[in-house]
């Protein structure tokens, strides 16, 4: 069974100013989500899923899906934050989403098979779809717990234009994830790599090395992870302290963290050598298209994808 891409669009990037996911970049009017999903459709992916918020689900529709008609399955799927388990209600006055595994809940009735999740304005570049693909792919028919990362150099991930929010992973001796701490404020200080601790505008400044391992959100998932997220979502709710919070929120690495610290999955830290880029700023714009054009230049892609 060929796994599935499963492309989280249902936010807006508050320090970009704008619905970045649909962005025109390459020459042909291309959004960073079309290079992710032709790259994907080359590493064997067979579906794309993206969730999405339901206010521009018609832009949405003509602008992007068109596009890809006849050529792969594609669905959508919707995130709200009033999409709570049975029993459950948004607390008043809350207009923040619940989240990156909050958006990944919304698949759960249009994925059967394996699935990567990735964001849509990252350009995440062909070897990681490679690696990732070959991982899904490669696994047993019935497999449940066994998840993985695509751990990207923290060197290969910076913006020359600011700060920016990384996983920074550890891994044990079989290379499985064994923490993944979100870190707010990464950049290259004095020519070095170092996040700001605490994450604190008057903390110090704390040196890790290029090739430390950080998550840019590309996980690889097999259908039970939706169980899982479910169960622990009512527990997420049930705590006084993230209903008080109108900005708390369920992310991805809080359920992973939570799965292979109890033993119940293991999540393998994939390598690429990939160098990220994307429009975390919207200073970041021109130099990503100056990028994309010079992959196309170079014939890594088609002057028109599709």
């Amino acid at each position: 069974m060929k796994p599935t891409l499963f492309l989280l669009a249902a936010g807006m990037g508050s320090r970009y100013g704008g619905l970045k996911q649909l962005d025109g970049l390459g020459p042909d009017g291309e959004t960073i989500m079309d290079y992710s999903i032709y790259d994907a459709i080359e590493a064997g992916f067979g579906k794309i899923v993206w969730v999405i918020r339901r206010d521009f689900e018609e832009q949405f529709r003509r602008q992007i899906l068109a596009k890809y008609e006849g050529k792969v399955k594609c669905e959508l799927c919707f995130q709200s934050i009033d999409a709570l388990p049975e029993g459950f209600s948004c607390p008043e006055g809350r207009q923040k989403p619940w989240g990156t595994n909050h958006a990944v809940l919304m698949g759960k009735d249009v994925i059967k098979e394996p699935f990567c999740v990735i964001n849509c304005d990252d350009f995440y570049n062909r070897d990681a779809f490679r690696v990732i693909g070959k991982f899904l792919c490669e696994l047993p028919e019935d497999a449940k717990g066994q998840y993985a990362m695509v751990g990207f150099r923290v060197a290969n991930t910076l913006s020359e234009n600011g700060t920016v929010s990384r996983g920074i992973c550890s891994k044990d001796e079989n290379g499985c994830l064994t923490t993944c701490v979100e870190r707010t404020k990464i950049a290259r200080i004095d020519g070095k790599v170092a996040y700001r601790e605490d994450n604190k505008d008057d903390g110090k400044w704390i040196e890790i090395d290029d090739n430390t391992p950080v998550s840019m959100n590309m996980w690889g998932f097999t259908p039970d992870y939706f169980t899982y997220s479910e169960e622990y979502f009512k527990e997420f709710l049930s705590d006084p302290a993230n209903i008080e919070n109108l900005k708390s929120e369920f992310f991805i690495p809080l359920m992973v963290n939570k799965l292979i610290t109890e033993g119940t999955a293991t999540c393998k830290v994939l390598d690429t050598t990939s160098k990220w880029f994307g429009v975390t700023y919207a200073e970041d714009r021109p130099d990503t298209v100056a990028r994309i054009k010079a992959l196309v230049d170079d014939g890594t892609y088609p002057e028109k994808l599709f």
